[in-house]
């Protein structure tokens, strides 16, 4: 009994001290409302308007950031790697011998490092699309919804194969839906792990030579696109200055790789910034 007298007792000592808060509310409360009617009508509904409509632009604001794309591409040349490169991404898995597809290869993956990473990992949709230059076309209908481009470039076989390369990522760099969007691109140099394999640096500086382009010859030479698409396209470069890919709207950055012993942290790391929440 006398704990209860004494939980009472605290009881009436809690709502006396609380009685002066209360009073102090209900007498904010009563100046807000007069306030609120000396207001004219017309400058309250346009204070009211004003505050939904900021509300709801938060709101849009917040759904838009949530709903960025997690789809990367994987472009570039038939033979370049792309395909053993994706099941490395996927699960660590080495595939040899791959055969080139005809058509694009999805897959939504949990990169294969997260696993091993305190990061917060989020499903990325892989897009491997076929290297053929008949089917290169396909490319136009993932680039809508890419948050980055993976342009994998054979190191081993490069010297022979750096025109066709370089015009290949040429079209990707002047494609408007690319431009308009500056959707990052990563040239990945694979195949670094052989003795002969040029370097990042060797690639970089020849692919800029070859897209060095004054006359407009590499945009007039491209072939499997209609004249409509090229007057929809940008150019590259600064007017009478050699080429860099620092000059490209987009960030092109350019990185090492070796699809067969497992060398992608770099690939992944630009993978993780283009899909981040």
């Amino acid at each position: 009994m006398e704990g209860l007298e004494q939980w009472k007792d605290q009881l009436e000592q809690l709502k006396s001290q609380l009685e002066p808060w209360k009073n102090q509310l209900e007498k904010c409360l009563h100046e807000a409302i007069e306030y609120l009617n000396q207001i004219p009508p017309v400058q309250l509904y346009a204070a009211i308007a004003v505050l939904l409509i900021s509300t709801l632009l938060l709101l849009s604001i917040r759904l838009f950031k949530r709903a960025k794309s997690n789809t990367v591409i994987l472009s570039g040349l038939s033979g370049s790697g792309k395909t053993v490169l994706s099941y490395q991404l996927r699960d660590g898995s080495v595939h040899q011998g791959t055969i080139t597809s005809m058509e694009p290869n999805e897959s939504t993956i949990v990169l294969n490092s997260d696993s091993n990473k305190k990061r917060k990992s989020k499903p990325v949709h892989i897009v491997d699309v076929p290297g053929h230059s008949r089917l290169r076309p396909k490319l136009d209908e993932f680039l809508p919804r890419a948050a980055g481009i993976v342009f994998v470039v054979d190191s081993l076989e490069f010297l022979p194969n750096c025109h066709l390369a370089s015009e290949y990522l040429y079209d990707i760099l002047t494609k408007a839906s690319v431009v308009k969007k500056k959707i990052p691109v990563l040239i990945c140099c694979n195949k670094n792990d052989k003795v002969t394999a040029h370097t990042k640096e060797f690639i970089r500086k020849q692919m800029e030579k070859e897209m060095y382009d004054p006359d407009d010859k590499l945009r007039a030479s491209r072939s499997a696109i209609s004249a409509a698409d090229i007057s929809n396209d940008f150019t590259l470069g600064v007017p009478e200055e050699p080429f860099t890919f620092s000059q490209c709207r987009n960030k092109v950055t350019v990185a090492e790789s070796s699809g067969l012993t497992g060398e992608v942290g770099q690939v992944e790391q630009f993978i993780w910034e283009c899909v981040k929440p």
